[in-house]
Formats: structure tokens, C-alpha cells, sequence
């Protein structure tokens, strides 16, 4: 049984393997978004926005989730609306949940780390998302940090995001980027975006202004380090100040006493209900922007080659 046969190997459509075995851009996009991310189904128009915006700047979308025990690399909308139609139900899937999904035959809503696991294995170089996980606040007590950083250290990807998500200890986080040589590159910005705002953050290692640079500073980078992620934060085009709101969330989801993956999707839903909604609104917006912006990027790459 070769690799591509085994049970385990991701299955790529017909139009995003033919894109990669020609060097065409192709670009990979998460799940946990569709079915954690979001309420009343809003996470399913977010990826499909995301999926639009990415054919609309010249690549190919690899939106990845597990379907009933399969690692799928693009999915049609019907096989979406699943994750949307599951919601919290879908698991959780980060690299080390891929095992047991495929082995259980479940319905695994990838992380970012996820999906970054599943593109070192498909070959898939850049990816677009929200936010990015990191160092959770009160580390010292609970050594909570997310499995995406340790992903993106050992994944020849490039991450287009809007930073880390800003309910986590955002300084500590891009201590821990450097110390993993995880290059975190600003578009047209030299602090690192803190998701929902771009000011505040600690200074980038570069900063680029257009996707010809980043493309080059990634080739670069890949030339250097062969097995290795980086990422570019984009700012927000609508920055939201919650800094008070988030700390209000983290504690009340402390108290409630959830803990691990469900940490981040319980604090950012208590946020949506204390901004009535316009949290998820903006974070709808900036996952679109930063799929297209990954795009560029990727096509950029790609005529590099």
C-alpha cells in the first residue's frame, strides 16, 4: 500500500491536486471556524466568503476538514453546511486529534494547527484565518499553549492572520514565535496585530507593503529553514477596542471552569454577546480579508517558480 493509498492519507480533490502537482497557488482554509467559530450558521458564510475571495485573487481554496474518517482537502458547500448543521458536536481537531478522527470515522472540524498538519502532509504553502491560538493568559498556573505554534515551527507555511487571537497573552505569544524562529512578518505594519485591533502589539521582525515581498521573504525563508512556518499579520480594516470586555470573558469562562480547546471558542462567544454581535461581524471580515491576502500572496509565489 503506497502513502496516498493508506486510509490515513489526506484525499485532495481532482482541482487542487492537479494545482499543486502544476505549482499553481493554492490556498488552505480551517473548519473549526464553521462549526465553533461562529453562531446561527454565520461560521458557514464565513468560510464560503473566504473560499469566493480566494478564487477571486487567482487561487485555488483547500478548505480542510475529516468527513466520517477521511482527511479531506476541499470540500463542496453541502459537505460545509455538515460542519454548520453540527456545530460544538463536530470535534475539535488539532494535529494530534487527526489519528483517532480518522481511526473513529468522525466529523473533525480542524484547527489551524489541524490544518497545518494536514498541509505538510499535502503540500499546501499558505494558508488564511482569524487569528491565530498562542499563550493563554494565567499560563503560569495552567501551561496552557495552544498546539498551533509548536504546527507552524515544523510547517512550511506561510499564515495569513490578524495576529493572535486577542483574548490570549499577545506579548508572551510573540516571545514564544521567536523562540520556535517562527518569522512574524506585519503587512504595511510594524507591530503584530492583536485580532481585533492592529495597535498595541509588539514590533514585528519585518515589514512588507506588497505580496511580491512577502512571497520573496517566504521563498527565502523555505530556502533557510525547509521545514519551517511563518507568519504575516494583516491588521484589521475595522479595529474594535475590547480589551476591558475580553478580560470581563476570560474570567467569567474561568469560573464556569471550562478548560483546554474549549477555552477560546467560550471567551469569543461571550464576547459576541457582549458587543451584540459586532465581534463576530468583524471577525467574519478580516477572515475573508486575510484569505484573499493569502491569496495574493500564493499567486505571487507561484510565478516566482
Amino acid at each position: 500500500m503506497t502513502a496516498m493509498e493508506h486510509p490515513a492519507a489526506p484525499r485532495l480533490t481532482g482541482e487542487i491536486a492537479d494545482a499543486l502537482r502544476r505549482g499553481q497557488p493554492v490556498v488552505a482554509l480551517e473548519t473549526t471556524l464553521v462549526s465553533h467559530g461562529f453562531s446561527a450558521g454565520r461560521g458557514l458564510d464565513a468560510a464560503l466568503e473566504s473560499e469566493r475571495r480566494v478564487r477571486a485573487a487567482g487561487a485555488v481554496p483547500a478548505t480542510i476538514g475529516v468527513l466520517d474518517g477521511v482527511i479531506r482537502v476541499g470540500l463542496t458547500r453541502a459537505e460545509l453546511e455538515r460542519f454548520a448543521a453540527a456545530g460544538t458536536s463536530a470535534r475539535k481537531v488539532g494535529g494530534r486529534d487527526l489519528a483517532a478522527a480518522v481511526a473513529q470515522g468522525a466529523l473533525g472540524a480542524t484547527t489551524v494547527g489541524g490544518t497545518l498538519a494536514v498541509c505538510r502532509l499535502a503540500g499546501i504553502r499558505f494558508m488564511g484565518t482569524g487569528g491565530i491560538g498562542g499563550v493563554h493568559r494565567g499560563f503560569a498556573e495552567s501551561l496552557d499553549v495552544s498546539a498551533d505554534l509548536p504546527q507552524l515551527a515544523r510547517t512550511p507555511a506561510l499564515v495569513v492572520c490578524s495576529g493572535p487571537k486577542s483574548i490570549l497573552d499577545v506579548s508572551a505569544t510573540s516571545e514564544l514565535m521567536e523562540t520556535l524562529g517562527i518569522p512574524v512578518i506585519g503587512w504595511r505594519t510594524k507591530t503584530l496585530p492583536r485580532f481585533y485591533t492592529g495597535d498595541g502589539g509588539p514590533p514585528v521582525s519585518a515589514t512588507v507593503g506588497d505580496a511580491v515581498e512577502a512571497a520573496r521573504i517566504a521563498d527565502a525563508h523555505w530556502q533557510i529553514n525547509a521545514d519551517s512556518g511563518l507568519i504575516l499579520g494583516r491588521p484589521p480594516s475595522t479595529s474594535l477596542d475590547i480589551d476591558t470586555l475580553i478580560t470581563e470573558a476570560v474570567d467569567r469562562v474561568r469560573a464556569e471552569g471550562i478548560t483546554g480547546q474549549a477555552v477560546t471558542p467560550a471567551v469569543l462567544s461571550v464576547i459576541d454577546e457582549l458587543t451584540h454581535g459586532f465581534s463576530g461581524e468583524i471577525n467574519r471580515q478580516f477572515i475573508a480579508d486575510n484569505a484573499a491576502l493569502a491569496a495574493e500572496v500564493a499567486v505571487a509565489y507561484a510565478a516566482t517558480g
